[in-house]
């Protein structure tokens, strides 16, 4: 078996960009205690942040949530500037045999990557690509992404292999989530699961319906948006949980 979970972080903020809640993100994540974490808008560095933020983490915010739980990581680094950069992370209980990250923005400062790791489960000898995907908010940059994703995915996995994409896909029309299911011959776990895709955004009054966990060759047990108050408080993002079996 295996239990994911995505989560826009939104650097460690809450969703005013006013309060510092990495701490306590770290916190609901251990609660939760999933076997692999995708996480989108995490900061890898912020030297302005690093000196002047109450309780930021003297590591990178990636090595800081996996401390306790996740001995593996992968980091994509996307979005570069003067003081730092951002992008994305996966946290994952299990040995990663390869990862990399490929830029999917044609502008420096925007945090749009696909990263794409590649997890050995020694119980089973069971391959799993996972994928961590923020996709732009213009519908026309989604599109020239999606055409990245997929040559991406017929150039570098076997189509027998299991795939788990997730992400922020910044997706409320669905037309990428059709694309997904028709080309690519995925599902969206809370699609299948309640037929429709989970409101995530913004946390506190969820409308829109951004995040998502698709899979292929694997098979679903059950899956959650986490819309609990504790959650509520952290980022403008709600998560996303998926529990797998082989």
């Amino acid at each position: 078996m295996l239990s994911v979970l995505t989560y826009n972080i939104h650097k460690g903020f809450n969703r005013y960009n006013r309060d510092f809640v990495l701490h306590q993100i770290r916190h609901q994540l251990e609660a939760v205690d999933v076997d692999v974490v995708f996480l989108q808008e995490i900061q890898g560095h912020h030297y302005h942040h690093e000196k002047r933020v109450a309780g930021w983490p003297a590591e990178s915010q990636f090595e800081f949530l996996a401390d306790n739980l996740w001995p593996h990581y992968s980091y994509g680094k996307n979005a570069i500037y003067d003081y730092g950069h951002h992008g994305n992370a996966i946290l994952s209980k299990y040995h990663f045999d390869q990862s990399r990250n490929v830029n999917l923005s044609r502008f420096r400062k925007a945090s749009r990557s696909l990263l794409h790791g590649v997890m050995h489960l020694p119980e089973k000898n069971i391959r799993v690509n996972l994928i961590c995907i923020h996709m732009e908010l213009v519908g026309f940059e989604r599109q020239r992404q999606f055409g990245i994703l997929r040559t991406y995915l017929q150039d570098n996995v076997d189509d027998s292999e299991a795939v788990i994409i997730a992400g922020d896909f910044n997706d409320w029309s669905g037309r990428t989530g059709r694309r997904m299911e028709s080309l690519l011959s995925m599902r969206e776990v809370y699609r299948h699961t309640h037929g429709r895709y989970a409101k995530t955004f913004p946390s506190h009054r969820p409308i829109f319906r951004m995040d998502r966990v698709f899979y292929r060759n694997i098979h679903l047990l059950d899956c959650e948006c986490l819309d609990t108050v504790e959650w509520r408080h952290l980022s403008d993002h709600l998560p996303l949980y998926a529990h797998f079996d082989f």
